[in-house]
């Protein structure tokens, strides 16, 4: 089979890796393209893996109009001459439209309910969009709910072990805690409308994160005066490791938070609060979403003095995993199946590779 993927953002990218790579070994072919955005390239680099760059994008919506134009058109001259089997993305409108215009099913995965202007340019042309099962909006006969989150695909332990050679990269000694902040540029479609931490609760909540632990800022944005020296360092695909090993994990990014969550790491983030998001707060008590300053401060001095807190995480975390998925697993029987495959219950425990 010949799988066309398109990459928007470096999470799709891990998301999809143990993917390919599976599907590889057993003999598909792919074409992978990429937007060029934050460390996706790296990522891609670092990885071996082969990719065309379609561009890097616009933050303004006329901007991402125009883009759009001239990301199909690029796809769709790549699509006529690779000519797939199968377009597959995380919700990319850009392969759902040129899958139509070559008359190629376009499978998407989705966790993101408030993306919805990405929605309406892609589901008209998608033939199948699969959701974990907490996602809170219906989509109708297209949509195919699993029980699992996009995390799991690369951080469950089928595929994840942390390196602990992080640790020197970071400076950390074997028992001396730390902790991973992350800031977003809130310039992503679906956070238009919304806004993050203020420059003041960032430096606060560094200054008092600072007092108990070391500090590792991931910042999309360019990090003020005040908290520049606690920037991390680390090859970018490192990253999961420097999280896995944290005692704690504060930021803007959900789905840092969700790794988190999956790494047995505490979690107390400030962002849009998605199905997935509620579910591991609610439900499984791993993640804590906060918005207003003494909160966010109160909550993490209150993890950070904690006695046993990394146990007391992998107990939750190993109960919240009875109840997922090998979501990877999962991916590589969906399609080696296709379109058979949407025929049958992903009720079905076995079949969901839990």
């Amino acid at each position: 089979m010949k799988i066309l993927i398109d990459i928007s953002h470096p999470a799709e990218f891990h998301f999809f890796r143990n993917f390919i790579r599976i599907m590889s070994d057993k003999g598909h072919d792919f074409f992978i393209t990429a937007r060029d955005k934050d460390c996706n390239i790296e990522l891609l680099n670092a990885y071996k893996f082969n990719y065309v760059i379609r561009g890097k994008g616009s933050n303004t919506l006329v901007g991402k109009f125009f883009y759009l134009l001239k990301a199909v058109n690029q796809l769709f001259l790549i699509a006529k001459k690779y000519k797939p089997d199968l377009f597959i993305s995380f919700c990319s409108p850009y392969a759902a439209i040129v899958s139509s215009l070559h008359g190629k099913p376009h499978i998407a995965f989705s966790d993101t309910e408030h993306s919805r202007i990405m929605r309406w340019a892609y589901m008209p042309y998608t033939k199948n969009i699969l959701t974990p099962k907490c996602y809170t909006d219906d989509l109708g006969a297209k949509q195919i709910r699993f029980e699992g989150y996009k995390e799991i695909a690369y951080l469950h332990e089928n595929y994840f072990k942390p390196n602990a050679d992080v640790m020197n990269l970071l400076g950390v000694q074997k028992n001396e805690k730390y902790v991973i902040v992350r800031f977003i540029s809130w310039k992503a479609l679906h956070d238009m409308g919304h806004k993050g931490l203020s420059l003041y609760d960032k430096i606060q909540i560094v200054k008092n994160l600072s007092k108990y632990a070391k500090v590792f800022i991931s910042s999309e944005e360019e990090l003020p005066d005040e908290i520049k020296r606690y920037k991390i360092n680390i090859p970018v695909n490192m990253m999961h490791d420097a999280l896995a090993f944290a005692i704690l994990f504060v930021g803007e990014g959900a789905t840092m938070a969700a790794e988190s969550a999956v790494l047995s790491v505490p979690a107390v983030f400030n962002y849009l609060r998605f199905g997935y998001v509620k579910e591991l707060e609610e439900k499984h008590h791993l993640i804590f979403h906060l918005n207003k300053l003494d909160d966010i401060i109160n909550k993490t001095t209150e993890l950070l003095t904690m006695p046993d807190l990394k146990e007391l995480w992998k107990q939750k975390r190993f109960e919240m995993m009875k109840t997922k998925i090998d979501v990877t697993s999962f991916m590589v029987w969906f399609v080696e199946n296709y379109p058979e495959s949407v025929k049958i219950s992903p009720e079905n425990s076995i079949l969901q590779m839990k």
